[in-house]
């Protein structure tokens, strides 16, 4: 809109310079016609008024007896010249008449266009001394219509009076649209806030969504047919996300519980089949008599117990990985209830050098807490090699308004293939266990708005460090 206005008012300045300059030309051909129109009645009345016979030798006495091209001069208001029909300057009104605005001979082309007979008039443009003429050339002729003479009229364009009205004009011009250039920099704005206040809506509903979360429908009031095609086409795309993401995360359920049964299976087998295998040894080999049987008894009842312990670990493990924290909110001292979770730990090379600090209070389920430093030390003791002098360094601070536990080891360190799959469930590196145990503590730990992160280099040891909001003061 701005963009129009400004080019709408650039076009009509143009138009009106052009227009002005126009009628300016036309203004003063039409005054140097009706000029010249009085001026010859007035030599037809001198030539017939004249004691001189009126012939082109006498034309040079007429004009001269009683100063007559004076008086028809100064009676219109306009420099009077008179050519012979050769071109040559005979007589003019005004001796102080600036000398080389008169030409003392007439161009050969004026005097041909004359002489040819097709126009009885001929118009010149000329500019001398920086000012703009229109000359007006026309045969002086007696009462038969023949030649005497060549009348000449130079006349001044004075365009001041024009160049006055076309700077008022274009003032005017100027202050109606600087008005309008403003009326529509205000409406340009307001319009563009409303048309850009549903896409902006659009914009931020759009940078929001998410596949893991519930999308908002866009709701807008008032808007164009575009708008509204657009907000609805949006709309159908979000509910046909939400079916999507539904039908996705049941079949995420349905296949992640297909693979914890299959790992249960798995995991239940391995101590079936040493089972079965006693139960028909013993079968095979029961013989009441025998003076030793009842040690063989105790041992395959110890290796029965053995492996039905074997399961119920399974079974608990599970249990646990399955069952989410509930959200307690006890007033925990984590220095505390760390040293008491290291406490059922006999590794001499467990290291709490927080013991002494401190208390360091923070709202979290002490049976959790004990569960995620439980199982970070478990991880770090199994992760040390035999050949190496272990040493595990476990922490409890503050940073800034958070709680962070540290556990280090200097063990075997995890690898790159293996990091992204940390705290996948069912994934582990160890011969035993079902690697449940870091998928559950984060689960506990974001339960509780925490997070859980790892630095590890191969060869050199691993550090976990479980990070989660402490209590505020006023709390």
């Amino acid at each position: 809109m701005t963009v129009l206005v400004l080019l709408a008012s650039v076009l009509v300045a143009a138009i009106t310079v052009y227009q002005y300059k126009e009628e300016a030309e036309e203004y003063h051909r039409e005054r140097l016609e009706r000029k010249e129109e009085r001026i010859k009645i007035a030599i037809d009345n001198a030539l017939r008024s004249t004691t001189y016979p009126v012939t082109e030798e006498n034309v040079l006495l007429i004009f001269r007896e009683k100063n007559r091209i004076h008086q028809i001069s100064q009676e219109h208001t306009l420099p009077v010249n008179i050519y012979s029909l050769s071109g040559k300057l005979l007589i003019k009104s005004e001796e102080t008449f600036v000398n080389d605005t008169v030409d003392r001979i007439l161009n050969n082309h004026i005097i041909d266009t004359l002489g040819s007979g097709y126009e009885k008039r001929y118009l010149g443009v000329s500019e001398k001394n920086g000012e703009h003429f229109l000359s007006s050339y026309t045969y002086i002729k007696d009462d038969k219509a023949k030649p005497l003479a060549i009348l000449n009229l130079p006349y001044l364009e004075d365009d001041n009076f024009f160049s006055r009205e076309l700077w008022e004009s274009l003032k005017r011009l100027g202050q109606v649209y600087l008005l309008m250039l403003l009326i529509a920099i205000i409406l340009a704005y307001f319009l563009s806030k409303y048309i850009t206040r549903s896409l902006k809506t659009i914009s931020d509903t759009i940078d929001q969504t998410r596949l893991d979360k519930r999308n908002k429908r866009i709701r807008i009031g008032d808007s164009s047919d575009e708008i509204y095609s657009l907000v609805n086409a949006y709309n159908s795309m979000i509910d046909e996300l939400e079916e999507s993401a539904a039908m996705l995360a049941k079949s995420e359920r349905e296949a992640a519980w297909r693979e914890m049964a299959k790992q249960v299976a798995h995991e239940i087998k391995n101590p079936l089949t040493p089972m079965r295998l006693t139960v028909q040894s013993f079968e095979r080999k029961f013989n009441p008599q025998d003076p030793n049987i009842e040690q063989k008894v105790k041992e395959y009842s110890d290796t029965l117990i053995q492996q039905i312990d074997t399961m119920s670990s399974i079974a608990s493990a599970f249990s646990n990985f399955a069952q989410m924290p509930a959200q307690k909110s006890e007033t925990l001292n984590v220095v505390k209830i760390v040293g008491l979770a290291l406490d059922i730990f006999n590794e001499g090379y467990i290291v709490f050098p927080s013991e002494k600090e401190e208390e360091i209070i923070a709202k979290f389920d002490r049976t959790q807490l004990i569960r995620v430093v439980t199982n970070l030390v478990k991880n770090a003791i199994q992760a040390i090699s035999e050949d190496e002098t272990p040493k595990i360094i476990v922490n409890v601070f503050t940073e800034k308004e958070d709680v962070v536990i540290t556990v280090a080891d200097n063990g075997v360190g995890i690898s790159e293939e293996n990091k992204k799959k940390i705290f996948e469930p069912k994934f582990t590196t160890k011969t035993s266990g079902m690697g449940l145990g870091l998928g559950m503590v984060k689960n506990i730990v974001e339960t509780y708005k925490g997070s859980i992160t790892f630095t590890s280099q191969e060869g050199k040891g691993t550090v976990f460090k479980v990070k989660f909001p402490k209590m505020k003061s006023d709390q």
